[in-house]
């Protein structure tokens, strides 16, 4: 078993124990891991939806003079794409590492192909000078107003780009 797939089934045990013991307590059903239920095409259209939005943000926000939020905008594009594509194989994710680890699961089950490239960008673990995670840590919780360097922000837009692409080819392909 890899090591995708043994974090996919902590995140599923995970979010069952936090779901049963909000209902042993009377709580609103809540969890930070996974569920599994039936696939939902309606779900998944709303993320991707989703994603589209944050997309179009990453422009948006550079016209106004709030480039600094591109960034946030280029990582949940990403992000939504993989929580479409998780609603699509009927998961729901309240977990960024375990999404992440959800999709290398369903890439090593050859259920989707995504290029390896797509998964690292949101991986801590492989945090790089360019990769989305820290871009959007570096301009949320930093003090720069503005990305100086177009040719980040146009290769964000384009990466996006090719990941609301794909999503769409494993949504509806």
């Amino acid at each position: 078993m890899s090591q995708a797939s043994k974090h996919v089934d902590w995140c599923l045990k995970k979010a069952n124990k936090e779901v049963e013991e909000c209902k042993k307590l009377g709580k609103r059903l809540k969890h930070r891991g996974l569920l599994k239920d039936n696939p939902d095409l309606d779900e998944a259209k709303k993320h991707l939806a989703k994603a589209e939005h944050n997309l179009s943000g990453i422009t948006k926000f550079k016209s106004i003079g709030f480039s600094d939020w591109s960034m946030s905008a280029g990582f949940y594009c990403i992000y939504h794409c993989f929580l479409a594509i998780a609603s699509k194989f009927g998961y729901e994710s309240r977990n960024q590492t375990c999404t992440i680890s959800l999709m290398r699961h369903l890439k090593e089950q050859n259920k989707i192909n995504l290029d390896e490239k797509f998964i690292e960008l949101l991986e801590y673990e492989k945090i790089s000078e360019n990769s989305v995670i820290d871009l959007r840590e570096d301009y949320t919780y930093g003090v720069q107003v503005s990305v100086k360097d177009e040719a980040k922000l146009n290769e964000l837009k384009k990466t996006c780009q090719d990941m609301v692409d794909i999503t769409k080819e494993i949504i509806f392909g």
